[in-house]
């Protein structure tokens, strides 16, 4: 492994003197990096500082036949999958000898293939789907009732809206549906969040300093102020003057459980009152002089929300945000003219937003990381996982892949030892990859597509149409006996409501050590931030025994749609750190 004080560099160029003449022939900005070529790096292929016993990885799909560039899990078990429809033509076919014209298209005006398909996590099946404009770069969320908003994209797409709805009862004709309505403006690399009251908001996308929001419940009738949209300045002087170094795209959103939301952006962050369209308050910088956001793409989670020993259900629990990765300034600038990748960040920040004086507190990840997923367990822990160690995101701007998924462990004291190395993945995850927790406990890894279209022969990292998941060690056959598994759930209407009590019965094979009930919302994926993703832990009213190796736990709901917003959520059942196979319920 090679370790570097601060930065390293990697290059195509093997020539030190043809990386000084890349530098010297570079914008002025690129002076500062000069020092690089003396410690150039040889590939990055970290040897674990530790023993990687952490989980294993199973080839689901060879190939999908399109790249993972956006996931989203629905309730019934299924997952949307869809990349851009100017890659070219895919490796699967629509169905019925079906087509798609669109003159706008850039690369094939008449399409035979599909751009988008839907997984069966119970089958290991897919199916394709039609998807009419492109929905590259593009945002998402679910609704109340489990249908899929997918909000903007590129060229046609740009403002487009468009939804996906399970239909289990006719489950080979359900397909994407584009609305007559449009959004207000260009969205285009925007983030989207699910609210209390079920609407959907729709913040920035590239030069676009504003956010709109999409009710679910008006879909099919004309907006009443079709230009209805409120400028956000923060979006535009986070913003970097830099050609081609924006760093502020897919900002990170959070809902609180105050209601407000937590907006971060570049390197800078803010609580945001959206219905007023008032900054609360404006946050400490994240120390170090890493960028977080897209193309110097890190990643966020709402860490879990515990609820367990709560016994206020009007007092707010604490909320707390944690930032991973990104890249240095000028990296994209290096990556995209000169191909010089520079060393990602290292680094991750916590800041516990609900504190009166919140702060951030920097730890130092195992490898560093450009483009991670993080993925939130029902266990309370998160995954860092997918990809590289040096570069940026965009076409061909990284290299080095990181294939050792990183399990943190939040709630341990010591942070030295909140972060433990896990098995290592057999396939490159680098720009346009994207990850999701599943209803069974793994994680769904796929795409990987750093090209400007479909390119199968490129090296060292082809165009990627596979499907892998990640078994976190919980899945071991060793943890078998701590396992619960789901009998019933007790609720009216199969609804956990907000404040009111509901009931899961659960078999063990051996006596109790600790039992909680997570809530885990499904998120919708792209370029290493999940949005929608929540893990809500909740207070557990009563255990009891109620046959052999049967049991009762009765877990009162959340106390509100800010704490947990309205829609279909995963509950699981976690027994001395080991989950269940979710259910489904629906909060409201």
């Amino acid at each position: 492994m090679y370790m570097r004080e601060r930065i390293g560099v990697t290059t195509a160029h093997t020539s030190k003197a043809t990386m000084a003449f890349k530098i010297k022939n570079a914008p002025s900005l690129l002076f500062l990096f000069t020092f690089f070529y003396n410690i150039a790096c040889s590939p990055f292929n970290p040897e674990p500082m530790a023993a990687t016993t952490g989980g294993h990885w199973v080839q689901l799909q060879r190939s999908i036949g399109i790249s993972a560039m956006h996931m989203q899990v629905m309730r019934d078990n299924k997952v949307v999958i869809f990349d851009r429809t100017d890659f070219g033509p895919s490796n699967i076919s629509l169905p019925f000898s079906r087509c798609r014209f669109n003159p706008r298209d850039m690369a094939l005006k008449l399409d035979c293939t599909a751009h988008s398909v839907l997984y069966d996590l119970s089958l290991n099946t897919l199916r394709p789907l039609t998807i009419l404009t492109d929905a590259w770069c593009s945002s998402g969320a679910l609704s109340l009732d489990g249908t899929l908003f997918q909000t903007g994209g590129f060229n046609d797409g740009h403002n487009k809206l468009r939804t996906f709805s399970p239909c289990p009862q006719h489950p080979e004709t359900c397909d994407w549906l584009e609305l007559p309505w449009n959004l207000t403006s260009s969205r285009w690399y925007a983030s989207n969040q699910i609210l209390p009251d079920g609407r959907i908001i729709v913040l920035g996308g590239r030069n676009s300093f504003t956010y709109e929001f999409v009710d679910p419940n008006s879909i099919f009738t004309a907006p009443e102020n079709p230009n209805s949209f409120f400028f956000l300045r923060f979006l535009k002087v986070t913003r970097d003057s830099n050609p081609g170094e924006e760093n502020n795209l897919y900002p990170f959103l959070h809902l609180l459980p105050d209601g407000n939301l937590f907006v971060f952006a570049n390197r800078r962050s803010i609580l945001l009152d959206y219905k007023r369209n008032i900054v609360l308050r404006e946050f400490p910088v994240i120390p170090g002089i890493e960028k977080r956001n897209y193309p110097s793409t890190g990643s966020s989670v709402l860490l879990p929300i515990h609820l367990s020993g709560l016994d206020d259900p009007t007092r707010l629990p604490h909320a707390e945000i944690m930032i991973c990765g990104g890249a240095f300034p000028g990296a994209f600038n290096l990556a995209n003219i000169n191909k010089i990748f520079i060393e990602a960040s290292r680094t991750c920040g916590r800041i516990r937003v609900t504190d009166p004086e919140p702060k951030w507190i920097m730890e130092t990840m195992p490898f560093p990381r450009v483009m991670p997923d993080m993925v939130l367990l029902p266990t309370g822990d998160v995954v860092i996982i997918n990809g590289a160690a040096n570069g940026t995101a965009g076409w061909e701007n990284a290299a080095n892949p990181v294939r050792y998924p990183v399990l943190y462990k939040p709630g341990l004291h010591e942070p030295l030892s909140r972060f433990e190395i896990l098995a290592p993945a057999k396939t490159a995850r680098m720009y346009h990859s994207s990850a999701v927790l599943v209803p069974d406990g793994r994680i769904l890894v796929g795409g990987s597509n750093p090209h400007r279209g479909y390119d199968f022969q490129a090296y060292p990292y082809p165009t990627e149409l596979s499907l892998d998941a990640y078994y976190p060690d919980y899945l071991g056959p060793e943890f078998e006996t701590l396992r619960p598994s789901i009998i019933a759930v007790e609720a009216t209407n199969n609804t956990a409501s907000y404040g009111g009590n509901f009931s899961v019965t659960f078999s063990l094979r051996r006596s109790l050590a600790g039992i909680s009930v997570a809530l885990v919302a499904p998120s919708f994926t792209t370029h290493s931030f999940s949005m929608n993703q929540r893990v809500v832990v909740l207070h557990v009213a009563a255990l009891q025994e109620v046959a052999a190796s049967e049991f009762k736990v009765t877990a009162r709901g959340p106390p509100s749609p800010t704490v947990a917003p309205p829609g279909y959520y995963m509950v699981f059942v976690v027994h001395a750190g080991v989950p269940s196979v979710a259910v489904w319920v629906q909060v409201k």
